[in-house]
């Protein structure tokens, strides 16, 4: 049996639809208009809920090679001094490389968190210089807007050559309330013998 005779056999009882036969396609439920306005409310309450204040709108942009270095009042010169020449050990590294914009966004701050969890005071980010994409510095320049923006940064700047140089950042941390507390009873303590 050739493939014209198979196919004549296997549409031996298939009628044509007539023209004047109408059909009618029906839908598995009704359009229910409240139901999609419930289920945007609650997208957008669950937006409106994330607890993480970066946005990844568009930010200044930087160059692949500029060193970037900030401080918040009240950090001592010395400190920030010792951070930028990379004295202060790194007890914390997130590898930002091959991320999107989001991604290093949800990773930064679920990190910068974490840090402040397990009280680790210095770190290392390492968002790259961004020089093989077609748009250069992205991801840095990213970073470096975000850092400023979370409250539980004190300073960060570009690390030394043999950390990273410009494709990557030291950040002193905030000391966690619980290790505040500690510190406050060990001075309490040692006052009162």
């Amino acid at each position: 049996m050739n493939e014209w005779e198979l196919f004549a056999k296997e549409m031996s009882g298939v009628r044509r639809i007539q023209p004047e036969t109408r059909v009618e396609l029906a839908r598995s439920q009704p359009l229910d208009r409240q139901a999609i306005q419930q289920r945007r409310t609650a997208a957008q309450s669950l937006r409106e809920k994330d607890p993480n204040p970066l946005t990844d709108n568009q930010v200044p942009q930087v160059h692949p090679t500029d060193i970037i270095g900030y401080c918040r009042d009240g950090v001592a010169h010395g400190v920030y001094r010792n951070l930028r020449l990379g004295k202060y050990e790194q007890q914390a590294r997130l590898d930002l490389h091959r991320m999107t914009v989001a991604e290093a966004r949800d990773e930064l701050f679920r990190f910068v968190m974490d840090c402040q969890k397990y009280e680790v005071r210095t770190a290392i980010i390492l968002p790259g210089k961004g020089e093989r994409g077609p748009e250069k510095a992205v991801l840095k320049s990213f970073v470096a807007h975000w850092l400023k923006n979370l409250q539980e940064v004190l300073a960060f700047h570009s690390a030394q050559p043999q950390h990273g140089g410009a494709g990557a950042f030291y950040v002193l941390l905030k000391k966690s309330e619980a290790a505040k507390t500690r510190n406050r009873e060990q001075y309490l303590a040692g006052r009162h013998q």
